[in-house]
């Protein structure tokens, strides 16, 4: 839980969620359980989801050189 207050553990954790929410608004249960809802904190879920499915371009990017940070430069 420590590793999210540094910089990198958040980007982590950010492009975990918003991967994670892509792909739970692809399985129509999952999206009917936890992306219905567009206020409160699962809409904040909804939004990441959203981010993940336009943007999925730049988000695999972004997680491609996080991961060759994490293991070449680290």
């Amino acid at each position: 839980m420590a590793n999210i207050f540094h910089m990198d553990g958040m980007v982590i954790f950010v492009l975990l969620v918003i991967c994670t929410c892509a792909y739970m608004k692809r399985v129509p249960r999952l999206k009917q359980m936890f992306l219905s809802e567009k206020k409160g904190f699962f809409g904040a879920l909804y939004k990441a989801a959203v981010i993940g499915t336009r943007l999925h371009l730049f988000v695999s990017l972004t997680a491609a050189a996080t991961g060759f940070y994490l293991l070449f430069i680290k």
